[in-house]
């Protein structure tokens, strides 16, 4: 499974490259949002300080809903997921390849993003190895948790605007956990960040075996 898994990544990710979908449009999509919000609190720098990791992560929400959207396009367009299907490979495997694919793009964002918050923001990172920590594990629960409802909103002819209905809800975990990790990393409030990586182990644990035992049946429904 692990190989098709990784064909179907490899395969979604050449696409975009292909494209430049992710550094043309949602790498300066998330710049522009980064920097309208310094924009509004920049007279206020104490504040924006406090808020840099909430903005961070409220931009990368914004951000996968994107991602997902272009993700789910690549699926249903010229019967690419039915070729999947008759080429043998699993379900699971295509949803974890194309989960794959998703954390991969959102990763790139968030590096963009961190060297952003740097300089726009003057943030000191007091502890990398936090921050890293938090973007990979908040990312395969991102990655999984959109794969799945960009499966399932497929078939639904106004999906551009019902999947962000449906993911931003759901990712609120994710935006809890990682927003207080961050605080600790850049030590804006005095929390614990490391213990809130279990709830985002757990919220990504949760999304991936459901989606791996879902994505089936939602692609034959859809």
């Amino acid at each position: 499974m692990l190989r098709d898994a990784w064909l179907v990544a490899t395969k979604d990710l050449q696409i975009e490259w292909r494209s430049r979908v992710t550094f043309g449009q949602v790498v300066p999509f998330a710049g522009l949002v980064l920097v309208l919000f310094g924009f509004a609190l920049d007279a206020n720098r104490p504040v924006l300080l406090q808020a840099t990791s909430g903005l961070f992560w409220v931009t990368i929400m914004f951000v996968s809903t994107l991602a997902v959207q272009r993700s789910t396009s690549i699926e249903t367009t010229d019967g690419a997921r039915r070729a999947l299907l008759l080429a043998g490979i699993e379900p699971p495997a295509v949803f974890v390849g194309k989960s794959i694919a998703v954390a991969v793009q959102l990763l790139v964002v968030e590096i963009v993003l961190l060297i952003g918050v740097v300089v726009l923001y003057s943030a000191d990172i007091e502890a990398w190895g936090l921050v890293f920590a938090t973007c990979l594990i908040a990312t395969v629960g991102i990655a999984a948790a959109g794969t799945l409802l960009g499966a399932l909103v497929a078939g639904v002819r106004a999906r551009e605007t019902v999947l962000p209905i449906l993911l931003l809800p759901v990712l609120a975990p994710v935006l809890i956990g990682a927003t207080r990790a961050f605080d600790d990393a850049l030590g804006s409030v005095a929390v614990d960040g490391w213990s809130w990586l279990g709830l985002l182990a757990g919220f990504g644990v949760i999304n991936v075996v459901l989606g791996a035992l879902a994505y089936g049946v939602l692609l034959e429904e859809t």
